[in-house]
């Protein structure tokens, strides 16, 4: 008798094969079978007229901090992942040494938008080493898989001190042995990467560029040397791709022997500079190596509200005045004082680093309860201004008051250069892409992507109108199989025996991505936006039911990942 059957259901394994009315049984922590009439299980649900699919694996999230309190990693967890890879973008924790904590947070602070006082509260920093990270990470069960990789920010510091926070900079060849012999312990210890960050958007809280922002070839080539001789790993980087930036980077994958995996979005300061990396992505395929981009499968947008890090009116002296406000305060003020409001959308704001965001009405997007991640310009702040004769100012800060205050707009600010998801299409359709930058667990006071594995299946699969729709076979092995092949996970992403028994059961019709919110669950009471789903009736992690109709259960089978992972049989 096995442990589990979920009877017929309409199967999507992962592979892109045609769906097909199957059962899959369980035993233990593993998949079993997948076909007709399986045996009698201990449990058995009936699926019919369900999608029953492999558990989705994110690979670019930042719970580096987050994963060491919380043991549901949500909002993440909400949405179908199963497995979660963080250490992206060249800033975690680990290695640090005793009381030198400071400097990463102030880090990922600036480049992840994760506040300091939640990660000096939550984060205990009790380990050294990244080994010792990864060892800490192992003593938390959850409702996910976690895995990790060593970012270079981390490792720079580490090595160089405080000169390694400055990314002019230049360590010695025995800081760069340093680098590469820690490198080789930490994937040797279960990392599953190299992580990289070269690009002018990522600046610590204190105004300095990422310290990997400008890494010499010496540098690079060296980490590399450390990834060849561990034999394991991925080097992940994201980069503004300048002149020579792609063939420097790649010489390092080369050297090391390892597969490039590259952050790519659509920029709206140069459009198609996209296009010209993924080409180069898939030279370096066509000349036998490994290399792959990580795309989204939406606009990368922020969410303004009354309550989030932006809106248009956050750098206003009016606004700046009262900060010291609870929420509820400052929407009793102004849903009180009329000429406050008026102060808000008829004055001239001051400049300010967020200046853009008070004027780009065009661009910016009232949120519906059911969030339109293809929005177009007639929906946009500025057009409904127009129609109803009001300023722009006055209907965004209407439309934040709504609903008691909780009402949101978003502004996409990558791959939405043209006003459409063509791009996007471009994107996530070529062999080379994998999906990749959800960023769970980051810029958490302007972004909610964590739920775009719920809005790849509803959106691209269902309720595209403004363009072709995508198979759903193909868009699920997208964030499954492509993205566990990508790291080395090959006992997951697949419906078949041998394979870890992570498993989505999922009523397709009703799925829906609900509206973000704002929440203050954050250690120290600390806020961040999240997004709920519906229609996910159970979500299995290594056999063990850890979501059941859209709320997780309690149960935390998932655990630390160290490195490629193979199928039991």
């Amino acid at each position: 008798m096995f442990d589990l059957v979920i009877r017929n259901g309409t199967v999507i394994d992962g592979s892109g094969a045609p769906r097909r009315i199957a059962d899959v049984a369980v035993q233990g922590d593993r998949v079993v079978a997948v076909g007709p009439k399986l045996g009698q299980g201990k449990r058995e649900i009936d699926a019919d007229g369900l999608i029953v699919a492999p558990g989705f694996v994110d690979i670019h999230t930042h719970y580096d901090g987050q994963a060491t309190w919380d043991p549901f990693v949500t909002p993440s967890s909400w949405h179908g992942v199963t497995t979660t890879v963080f250490g992206n973008c060249g800033v975690g924790f680990a290695p640090v040494r005793p009381g030198a904590s400071g400097y990463l947070i102030n880090l990922m602070e600036g480049v992840e938008d994760i506040p300091g006082t939640v990660l000096s509260e939550g984060v205990k920093f009790n380990w050294e080493s990244f080994p010792d990270y990864l060892d800490a990470l192992a003593s938390m069960d959850r409702a996910v898989d976690v895995a990790a990789q060593l970012p270079h920010g981390a490792l720079r510091f580490y090595v160089m001190g405080d000169r390694g926070a400055e990314h002019a900079e230049v360590p010695t060849e025995r800081e760069i042995e340093e680098m590469a012999r820690l490198t080789e312990e930490a994937l040797h210890a279960g990392a599953m990467g190299f992580t990289t960050s070269r690009t002018t958007k990522h600046k610590a809280r204190d105004g300095r560029f990422t310290p990997t922002l400008s890494a010499r070839e010496a540098e690079l080539l060296g980490i590399a040397q450390g990834m060849k001789r561990a034999g394991r790993g991925v080097l992940q980087v994201n980069s503004d791709f300048g002149p020579g930036e792609f063939e420097a980077l790649d010489a390092a994958a080369k050297l090391a022997g390892r597969p490039l995996s590259c952050l790519l979005v659509q920029v709206d300061a140069q459009p198609r500079l996209w296009r010209e990396t993924l080409d180069q992505i898939n030279a370096v395929r066509r000349s036998g190596r490994m290399a792959n981009a990580q795309v989204g499968s939406r606009p990368i947008g922020v969410i303004m509200g009354l309550e989030t890090t932006a809106h248009p009116f956050a750098g206003h002296r009016a606004w700046l005045d009262m900060r010291k406000l609870s929420p509820e305060e400052r929407y009793q003020r102004l849903a009180t004082d009329a000429d406050l409001r008026k102060a808000l959308t008829e004055t001239q704001q001051e400049p300010n680093p967020r200046a853009f965001m008070a004027e780009a009405f065009d661009r910016m997007f009232p949120i519906g309860e059911r969030p339109d991640y293809e929005p177009q310009a007639k929906d946009s702040i500025a057009a409904i201004a127009q129609r109803t004769g009001r300023t722009p100012q006055a209907v965004a800060l209407e439309e934040m008051m709504s609903r008691g205050g909780k009402g949101l707009l978003m502004l996409p600010f990558e791959n939405y250069a043209y006003g459409s998801l063509d791009v996007v299409h471009e994107m996530i359709t070529d062999p080379a892409s994998v999906l990749g930058i959800a960023d769970g667990g980051a810029h958490v006071g302007v972004i909610c992507d964590a739920s775009s594995p719920t809005s790849l299946l509803t959106l691209w699969g269902r309720d595209r109108t403004r363009g072709p729709k995508l198979d759903l076979e193909f868009l699920i092995a997208k964030q499954t199989r492509g993205t566990a092949e990508a790291y080395g996970l090959m006992d997951r992403g697949l419906l078949a025996p041998g394979h870890k028994a992570d498993i989505n059961v999922i009523d397709f019709d009703a799925l829906t991505l609900k509206r973000p919110e704002v929440a203050y669950d954050l250690p120290t009471g600390g806020r961040r936006l999240i997004q709920r789903a519906s229609g996910y009736r159970h979500t299995f992690n290594a056999g063990v039911e850890t979501l059941q109709n859209d709320e997780l259960t309690g149960e935390r089978s998932g655990r630390l990942v160290r490195g490629a992972q193979t199928p039991l049989f």
